[in-house]
């Protein structure tokens, strides 16, 4: 899987499941601040990321997200050991 076929996944569902605006959707936003996205939503995130990538999340591992790309390139990470 290419990291755009990543980031067409993970925007698709922000967009389908939080209801976030596609402009919103950019790199270097910011969960919490740009997004609007609480902690309680990390667990949906989680969910959705295990169903869609195919990976267990790991609590520890979300941790460190905090923007858009972080997210991103813990997917392409991820996918490259589970694959």
């Amino acid at each position: 899987m290419t990291k755009e076929e990543i980031i067409e996944k993970v925007d698709a569902f922000l967009i389908d499941e939080f209801e976030i605006e596609e402009d919103h959707i950019k790199p270097d936003a910011n969960f919490k601040d740009d997004l609007e996205i609480e902690s309680l939503d990390f667990v949906d995130i989680v969910v959705i990321i295990e169903r869609e990538f195919g990976f267990k999340v790991k609590g520890e591992e979300m941790t460190h997200i905090r923007q858009l790309s972080d997210l991103y390139d813990y997917i392409e990470e991820q996918v490259k050991i589970h694959s």
